[in-house]
């Protein structure tokens, strides 16, 4: 939609085609059917946060910023606010205004919107060097002079990303690098997992190690789930260690008490125990955990439940805080594409050209968005990606 609206701005006829019976499916579930729109921290900022080939982003993220982005839903009537993170959402809350703003702006520059219309495959010249069009599953052949394909990777299937860009990618020459689910839980292998299923904690910190080495450490929050562990912090783990990951299981290290240093949480302890120094050692964590937590963290301690806290030695005290400060969880794999917001892996960026998102192999055909081998943590990151590569690539889409 985004590289519809700059290509028919820049004057061309322009026609998009959607195999959906409506547009904007996969934008109408984003950010939890809210849709994060971008992110409004600076834009040097968003290239750590791009965890696939930032440096190509260069030239799309200073064409069309996240400033820029901001404005013009701000002018299409889409007003927006900044949350938690630099998160920026719609003020109503509500994608589909986001969707219904792109919608209004196509029809205002004469975009023809072609619903139900499924591409087969990509037209080209006899040599395979030029678009030339698109064949449709109906059997009819649609011929232009460029074409840009934007349609998403395959996380979500059941909004239509099937992976045909990758498909139409190779059938004319692209490489597509190895494709991952990405922002996506990940299932572990102990049994109180299941036990927590539905506790979400905040402020909490995480560090993901393969043997000794740390992959990845974040603080935020997180929730249990009945096959693992998903939220913010989890999610944008998945994206740096899910290749890892296929490969042999990690080590998930949750610091449940971040703030407090290991003698800082000795003394809480000890202050706690003081407190309930006759009572049960399992009736004393009341005010240290939330109530599921607490039989898991008793279980884990190794301290007897029904040990008076009075008699808990101190070496049975420190380890009881190193348990807080380092509760393991063990890593086996992410889950499938149906619950990833993306897909990691893509069309090659060495087989595009940064500054116009124009194929290197075939004259007049362009990609944008997560069909290419780019992808971010959350946090309104990956949108901004398909606006400034969409945008991009409809700003070049037609000028050879």
């Amino acid at each position: 939609m985004m590289a519809a609206v700059a290509a028919a701005g820049n004057g061309h006829e322009t026609e998009l085609f959607e195999k959906n019976e409506k547009l904007g499916k996969k934008l109408f579930i984003t950010g939890k059917g809210r849709c994060n729109i971008t992110n409004a921290a600076d834009i040097e900022e968003f290239f750590p946060a791009v965890t696939s080939n930032p440096k190509f982003l260069y030239s799309a993220f200073y064409s069309f910023t996240n400033e820029q982005v901001i404005e013009l839903f701000n002018r299409l009537g889409v007003e927006t606010k900044t949350e938690r993170g630099g998160r920026v959402f719609p003020v109503s809350d509500h994608s589909s205004d986001v969707i219904q703003a792109l919608k209004q702006e196509m029809e205002r520059l004469g975009v023809r919107i072609r619903l139900h219309s499924e591409v087969k495959e990509l037209l080209l010249n006899e040599d395979k060097t030029k678009a030339a069009g698109l064949l449709l599953t109906s059997g009819q052949k649609i011929y232009g002079d460029a074409v840009i394909v934007a349609t998403g990777g395959i996380s979500y299937p059941s909004t239509g990303s099937t992976g045909d860009g990758y498909r139409f990618a190779r059938g004319s020459g692209h490489q597509v690098t190895d494709l991952l689910p990405s922002l996506v839980p990940m299932e572990v292998k102990e049994w109180y997992a299941g036990e927590l299923m539905g506790l979400s904690l905040r402020n909490i910190e995480i560090r993901i190690t393969d043997g000794k080495k740390k992959l990845y450490q974040e603080f935020g929050e997180m929730l249990f789930t009945h096959y693992g562990v998903t939220g913010p912090v989890i999610l944008s783990a998945s994206s740096i260690v899910g290749k890892r990951l296929k490969s042999n299981e990690l080590t998930l290290h949750i610091d449940l008490k971040p703030a407090l240093t290991e003698e800082q949480l000795d003394k809480r302890i000890l202050r706690e125990f003081e407190a309930n120094h006759n009572r049960q050692f399992k009736n004393s964590t009341d005010r240290l955990f939330p109530a599921k937590l607490r039989p898991v963290m008793v279980e884990l301690s190794g301290i007897p439940e029904d040990k008076k806290v009075n008699e808990i030695t101190k070496e049975e005290r420190l380890r009881f805080v190193r348990l807080i400060k380092d509760f393991p969880m063990t890593l086996t794999g992410l889950r499938g594409y149906n619950e990833a917001i993306i897909t990691k892996g893509g069309v090659s960026v060495r087989n595009i050209d940064p500054g116009t998102m124009g194929s290197k192999r075939v004259h007049g055909l362009y990609f944008a968005g997560e069909v290419l081998d780019l992808d971010a943590v959350t946090g309104g990151y990956n949108l901004q990606i398909a606006w400034s590569t969409g945008y991009l690539a409809g700003m070049n889409a037609g000028n050879q």
